[in-house]
């Protein structure tokens, strides 16, 4: 086994390294978005078992609508994954405690998510704690004696009357269904658990080693801005009494105690308007919980944290579009390299208490997310999820770096046609990422939205930059959009497209620019107010009107500290300016428009808004798709399917195909029903 996954290994890094093709055929939209990825891993205490969960799409034209289902599986050693539980099930947030593994689930007769353990040498699963309303996360004690859990309140049984006899408005923003924390004692008499928080919403719990204490983070409302903005983690006693509280302001990610319950290590931000938690301080409780910034000066952002020793944190960072994993001691402050840069994308890191094991999940450019143990500073991948994948094809893919046109150093991950020939040109679609505060890294870019693999075989090149105020270069880089929508942000695009014309890899006039979100604003401003630049534009769920989004969107806060820097009424103009609304009769570039409708982020009416503009002008084909039941982001197969047709086809009609008016809007899903 184990000389079978070095062999992987080895056909993977040199997929990478080398231009050719080297396998034997293409692979297809359907495929792109129903590979199988590992999605959680938990460890053993003596960490030499791994339990795992793995994400499988439902199949198109086969199955119902619905989400992914997830399979449980255990993996000891190099031998071969033992599967738990696998079909069509749904479960999540995995343990290991003691001889068995925990996880959430419906199943059954359960009437909301419950908590169920199967042994870890299999089983039947049993349910070890139902509630009257979903179990939305938990945590054990040491001991295994309390569960920690999140949850609502049962609800209101007079509400649901009312309901019924029509009695339905809702009052916006004012009507508070908290998740609180519970705590039930498995040797206790009383078999209901006690509510221990009221009034405010918590995000996280977890148990102090060692202290009948609880480390939580919660918000003064359920408000999406409030989780972003003013989250802040304290400690709490078993009766709900804050015992203990720890400084911070803006963002906030992971927290974990070290074993003994001295140190607790967060995830943090640098200030108020540091646009992503990226810092990592350790609180000592031995100290009156004083705050030591433990990576100052680090030019990329922590991602994940995990306790191996008392005295030892291992903690993993993305730089640039690489990762890398490494141990800091706190005697010293001082860390060593436990995984280098370059080697995988590291997604999270897992550790057992005293072993000196990492489990990581990663994946690059050849493969999706799968399990790895990191031992001796190299990778041992104990998962292959989609075997398929070493019959396909793999194109080229690098990091670039070029200089925007004020002299900032920018990078970008270049995906290579299949038949790359050098000299010659190719059609080109640019792939920008949302946020702003968010990177790409070069390792597995397959989505639907960029289904990369099946568009260089198409003999496309693809781009993903990361502009000014991408994250992974820290925060003063992160910041250099603040205040300036659409500005030299967007002027990067631009100038990494002059770039790959003037390396000889892209023909200029048949450049596509696709992105969501904030990628989505960056694709309705190339359609409109740097129309010369891009010969197609695919927008999702995207800006195109700044004054309106203010007003519409649920992280309203959130915007004006990481992001504007101002409001709407200390300069009308410049917001109306810097929308694409205002530069709808300059367009020229034909624009698919798509969005959920169900979006709360970024409004299904900034969608609207673009296409009634540029559809009353009547200068550039147009055309709004939508998709009931999806929010921001299309999370269901069909929908992303539809959404990978509908992105291909615009891009082949007016890059390739020469196209000048919009293509069918009908797509042969009739015709695939199996």
């Amino acid at each position: 086994m184990a000389s079978t996954l070095l062999r992987n290994l080895l056909v993977a890094t040199t997929a990478l390294t080398l231009s050719a093709p080297l396998f034997a055929r293409d692979i297809t939209l359907e495929e792109t978005i129903t590979v199988q990825s590992i999605t959680s891993t938990a460890v053993s205490a003596d960490g030499q078992m791994a339990a795992f969960t793995r994400n499988v799409p439902r199949t198109p034209y086969v199955d119902d609508d619905g989400s992914n289902y997830t399979e449980l599986f255990t993996v000891t050693g190099e031998n071969d994954p033992v599967p738990f539980i696998t079909g069509k099930h749904s479960l999540g947030s995995i343990q290991v405690h003691g001889d068995a593994i925990y996880f959430l689930a419906k199943r059954g007769d359960d009437k909301h998510t419950s908590l169920y353990r199967i042994a870890t040498t299999g089983g039947e699963a049993q349910r070890v704690l139902a509630h009257e309303n979903a179990i939305s996360s938990y945590a054990l004690s040491d001991d295994g004696r309390y569960i920690a859990f999140r949850a609502r309140a049962k609800a209101d049984e007079t509400d649901e009357k009312l309901s019924k006899k029509g009695f339905k408005a809702e009052i916006y923003e004012e009507e508070f269904k908290f998740t609180h924390a519970w705590l039930f004692d498995t040797q206790a008499e009383a078999t209901d658990p006690v509510q221990i928080t009221d009034d405010e919403q918590i995000y996280s719990v977890d148990f102090r080693p060692g202290h009948e204490q609880l480390l939580v983070r919660a918000a003064p409302t359920a408000l999406v801005d409030d989780n972003y903005m003013s989250s802040s983690y304290r400690l709490i006693d078993y009766s709900g009494e804050t015992v203990g509280s720890f400084e911070s302001v803006g963002k906030l990610g992971k927290a974990e105690f070290s074993p003994d319950g001295r140190y607790v290590a967060v995830i943090g931000a640098a200030d108020y308007n540091d646009p992503a938690d990226g810092r990592l301080y350790v609180y000592d409780t031995q100290k009156e919980n004083e705050r030591v910034e433990v990576l100052p000066n680090y030019m990329g952002h922590v991602q994940d944290i995990a306790w191996r020793r008392n005295d030892e944190l291992v903690w993993l960072g993305h730089r640039g579009t690489e990762s890398e994993v490494q141990a800091l001691t706190m005697q010293w402050l001082e860390s060593r390299t436990l995984l280098e840069l370059g080697k995988a994308i590291v997604v999270d890191i897992e550790v057992a208490e005293g072993q000196s094991d990492v489990y990581v999940r990663a994946h690059t450019a050849a493969h999706p997310t799968e399990l790895f143990r990191l031992q001796n500073q190299q990778l041992i991948r104990l998962t292959d999820s989609n075997p398929w994948l070493a019959d396909i094809t793999l194109p080229r893919q690098e990091t670039i770096s070029y200089k925007a046109r004020d002299g900032l150093d920018l990078e970008g991950i270049v995906v290579y046609p299949t038949d790359y020939q050098e000299g010659q040109q190719y059609p080109l679609i640019m792939v920008v990422h949302g946020g702003p505060e968010a990177h790409y890294s070069n390792g597995w870019l397959d989505r639907y939205a960029s289904p990369v693999k099946h568009a260089a075989q198409q003999g496309y090149a693809l781009f993903f930059p990361n502009y000014r105020g991408s994250t992974g270069r820290g925060v003063e880089f992160s910041k250099l959009g603040q205040n300036d929508y659409a500005g030299k942000e967007f002027d990067d695009l631009v100038d990494g497209k002059q770039h790959l014309v003037e390396m000889g890899l892209v023909d200029s006039t048949k450049v596509g620019i696709t992105g969501g979100s904030y990628g989505g604003f960056a694709s309705a401003w190339g359609a409109t107010a740097l129309t010369e630049h891009f010969a197609a534009s695919v927008m999702f769920v995207g800006i195109s009107d700044n004054i309106s989004k203010f007003g519409t969107t649920d992280i309203a806060k959130e915007m004006h500290a990481v992001h504007a820097r101002s409001y709407p009424w200390e300069k009308w103009q410049w917001y109306l300016e810097r929308s694409p609304i205002y530069h709808a009769e300059k367009a020229r570039t034909p624009i698919l428009i798509l969005h959920g409708k169900e979006d709360t982020r970024v409004h299904p009416s900034q969608s609207m808004e673009l296409y009634r503009y540029l559809k009353t002008h009547g200068n550039v084909p147009v055309r709004l798709v939508l998709y009931p039941g999806e929010g921001h982001g299309n999370r269901r197969v069909a929908s992303q399917l539809d959404y990978g047709m509908r992105m291909m086809r615009w891009m082949n009609h007016f890059l390739v195909e020469g196209g000048t008016e919009a293509p069918a809007h009908e797509l042969p899903h009739a015709e695939n029903l199996k």
